[in-house]
């Protein structure tokens, strides 16, 4: 009993210290660098720009794709329109670059002001957020005791691409959400409602590009126990897209428009591979990366969704997804929590694997709880030294951060038999994927 109080405490302490540094230091020394070189700060929401696009869209019958709406956000999001002739502002012009059917998600908020859509929206998704947790391990069968499932949700909660992610209000953390659901019913066999899901979160269809990809070669090895999930994928999104010609006719010509801005004005789009490699170097790694993941989704096309092997693979597309996409966002990183799970769950059988598997071991568990110590250290430095020397050194807590989706992706390589081992057999939602009959504290 001490042991689980202690470990929810831990986690408690530790969640709390992340949120006071992006309070306290990080946010105050945005502003201060903001204020010094001039630059706007309005809202800062990402749902800003969406939510206003839908609204004059369904409200007024405006074109959000339009320069009109673009200068409308900007108002909004930056304080003023972006001045080109300024060379501290915002590259990012904050235009509306989402699907137009992104539209019907946001419909029942667009007769808010967007004070009380900001409001409700971030306990929303910090609602959906924390029944991801549960869902996910459910998932994936792995049994924890109440007290480490409480640990889960509050260290999930305050890790930092959650905190981003509900201060921006970023459209990923609904999507991680839907996507959690829509691989809980893939678990469940419960197809059709999975396709529909899936087609939802195309809302952001970068992040599920690959994985429909893998699924589809999924459905179609065996095609008539499978094929419900891409019947009523293809259906929703047809429909989907059909009531986005019918709100604003020829809206995927502007959409495609919207997107070769955004790639121009954003200097091209920057992969993690290509801050970490260089952008020549990062796509050939791209690439690299791509038909490596569809070497083992061919391999693994037949597995069934009750097996660890199954959902080694779904890690390992996410993973991909994350190494590649022309973005390097950390909220995007939600999307490796089931990643995180597998991993910790094997950890003490990855450990005694040899010192290749405890070097990325080491690297892996460091790159993922670096940032709360180093906040909590950022934190209790705030107790005895002024806030403007604390927040010299700010990046503290950041340094690990680009390194999460790294070293995930060359753990699941590097681990693969042991993570997506299929010794196990047929998995019980009651059962554990990795180690039968055993329970985590």
């Amino acid at each position: 009993m001490a042991r689980r109080i202690f470990l929810v405490i831990s986690a408690f302490l530790f969640g709390t210290a992340m949120w006071i540094w992006v309070q306290a230091i990080a946010i105050p020394h945005q502003h201060a660098e903001a204020d010094a070189k001039g630059a706007p700060r309005g809202n800062l929401s990402d749902l800003y720009p969406r939510w206003l696009g839908a609204r004059e869209l369904l409200l007024h019958g405006r074109d959000p794709y339009q320069d009109d709406i673009t200068r409308e956000i900007q108002i909004g999001y930056y304080g003023r329109v972006l001045d080109p002739s300024r060379p501290n502002d915002p590259k990012d012009q904050q235009a509306f670059a989402y699907p137009v059917y992104v539209v019907l998600v946001l419909a029942p908020s667009v007769k808010l002001p967007f004070e009380t859509v900001h409001k409700w929206v971030f306990w929303l998704f910090t609602l959906l957020t924390a029944v991801s947790v549960p869902l996910w391990l459910h998932t994936l069968g792995w049994r924890v005791s109440p007290s480490a499932r409480i640990a889960w949700m509050l260290l999930t909660l305050s890790c930092f691409p959650a905190v981003q992610g509900l201060k921006l209000q970023q459209l990923t953390v609904l999507v991680a959400a839907i996507i959690a659901a829509a691989m809980s019913a893939v678990a469940q066999r419960r197809l059709v409602l999975a396709g529909v899901l899936l087609a939802l979160a195309t809302i952001k269809p970068q992040l599920v590009l690959l994985l429909m990809l893998w699924l589809c070669l999924w459905a179609i090895a065996q095609w008539r126990e499978r094929q419900r999930l891409l019947w009523s994928f293809g259906f929703t999104v047809a429909v989907m897209i059909l009531a986005g010609e019918w709100l604003l006719p020829g809206w995927i010509r502007e959409f495609r428009g919207a997107m070769a801005s955004y790639y121009r004005y954003t200097g091209g789009g920057t992969s993690v591979l290509d801050v970490l490699l260089t952008k020549t170097v990062g796509r050939v790694g791209s690439v690299v990366m791509v038909v490596t993941l569809f070497w083992f989704a061919l391999k693994k096309r037949r597995t069934a969704e009750t097996t660890a092997e199954f959902w080694w693979m779904f890690c390992f597309v996410m993973a991909t997804t994350l190494l590649v996409i022309p973005t390097f966002a950390p909220y995007n990183q939600l999307l490796l929590l089931p990643a995180c799970m597998i991993f910790l769950r094997a950890i003490g059988n990855l450990w005694r694997g040899g010192r290749l598997r405890r070097f990325f071991v080491a690297v892996t568990a460091t790159s993922m709880f670096w940032s709360y110590p180093a906040a909590a250290g950022l934190v209790i430095a705030l107790l005895f030294l002024p806030a403007a020397r604390v927040q010299e050194s700010w990046r503290l807590p950041f340094y690990s951060i680009f390194a999460i989706p790294v070293t995930i992706y060359a753990t699941l390589l590097a681990a693969r038999k042991d993570l997506g081992s299929s010794k196990s057999g047929r998995l019980h939602h009651e059962s554990p994927i990795l180690q039968p009959n055993t329970r985590a504290e």
